[in-house]
C-alpha cells in the first residue's frame, strides 16, 4: 500500500552521524512533506535568480550558482538511487561517491539557468512520485552506500536537508 501517512525522523543507527547536519535542518515531522515543500520554496527563490548571476561565485574556488544546482540535481538522483535499490530489498552495497570531481565534467555553466532549474523541479518531482509510492516495509529498509548503514527513510530526510543546505546558502552567500 502507498504512503499515506507521515514518514517520521530517522533514528540515528539508521545513518551516518555526518548526516545529522542536514536532517537536523529539515522542519517538521514527515520527510515527504518537508520535500514538497522545499521544492515549493526552493522554486520560488530559485526563479527569481536573472540568467545574469549564474556564473556568479562568493568566493574563488566555490561553485557557481548554476555549478551548485547541478551538485544539487546529481546528489538528489544518486541519493534516490540508493533508495530504490534498498527500497526493493537490494543487498548489494553502492559505492560512494566524491561530488566534487562530479561538477567539472557537469558543464553547468555552458547551460542556462532556467535549464537546470527545470531539471532539478523535475527530479525532486519523480522522487516524490518515487516516495510516495513505498509502503512502510520499503521505508524500513536499508543497505551499505559507501561502505556506511542507510535506510530508505534517512535518505529522503538527507535529501531534503541536503537541499535546504544549499538553498540556504544560495540565499545567504550568492544573492546577498
Amino acid at each position: 500500500m502507498p504512503t499515506t501517512v507521515a514518514i517520521p525522523r530517522p533514528a540515528p543507527t539508521e545513518h551516518l552521524p555526518y548526516y545529522s547536519k542536514y536532517i537536523d535542518l529539515v522542519p517538521g515531522d514527515d520527510a515527504l512533506a518537508a520535500l514538497e515543500k522545499q521544492m515549493a520554496d526552493s522554486l520560488a527563490l530559485l526563479r527569481t535568480i536573472p540568467e545574469s548571476k549564474g556564473e556568479h561565485r562568493y568566493a574563488p574556488g566555490k561553485w557557481s550558482i548554476k555549478e551548485t544546482l547541478g551538485h544539487l540535481i546529481d546528489v538528489e538522483r544518486i541519493f534516490a538511487y540508493r533508495a530504490l535499490r534498498f527500497a526493493r530489498a537490494d543487498e548489494t552495497s553502492i559505492p560512494g561517491f566524491d561530488e566534487n570531481t562530479y561538477v567539472p565534467p557537469g558543464h553547468f555553466d555552458r547551460r542556462t539557468l532556467a535549464d537546470l532549474i527545470q531539471e532539478w523541479a523535475l527530479v525532486r518531482e519523480a522522487n516524490l512520485h518515487l516516495f510516495r509510492a513505498l509502503d512502510g516495509d520499503a521505508w524500513r529498509r536499508g543497505g551499505k552506500a559507501n561502505d556506511a548503514f542507510v535506510t530508505v527513510r534517512a535518505l529522503a530526510w538527507i535529501i531534503a536537508g541536503h537541499g535546504l543546505h544549499h538553498t540556504e546558502l544560495i540565499r545567504t552567500r550568492y544573492l546577498a
